[in-house]
């Protein structure tokens, strides 16, 4: 099943798929996340960015087990930028889930061979 990068995290986020007036704000905060993905080795070997809802998850990465990491990491780096929290508490509670998954995400990266 494919399913669609931003209409997911639009979804998240609370917005309809068919409402298409943050998409633009959406997308590159998606974007920005995938950047921070690549540098933590996760993902194509290339930056992986999206520009539209056609991109799907399978685009990202084919291996399961990043999946919904993957999905909760970049829902939540998206959400501080475009919906942040109202107090400093539940801002926090964010913040710390966000360094927890890129942690458990860099430990899951394989180390590459040595040449």
């Amino acid at each position: 099943m494919t399913e669609s990068i931003l209409t997911t995290i639009k979804q998240m986020l609370g917005i309809p798929a068919a409402d298409v007036v943050f998409d633009q704000d959406v997308l590159v905060n998606i974007n920005s996340a995938f950047m921070v993905l690549h540098q933590l080795g996760v993902g194509p070997e290339d930056v992986y960015f999206i520009e539209d809802a056609t991109a799907t998850w399978e685009d990202f990465t084919t291996d399961i087990t990043f999946y919904s990491v993957v999905k909760t990491y970049i829902f939540l780096k998206v959400r501080l930028v475009f919906d942040p929290p109202g107090t400093s508490f539940h801002l926090a509670a964010i913040e710390n889930q966000i360094r927890e998954l890129e942690w458990r995400l860099s430990v899951q990266v394989p180390i590459p061979p040595e040449i």
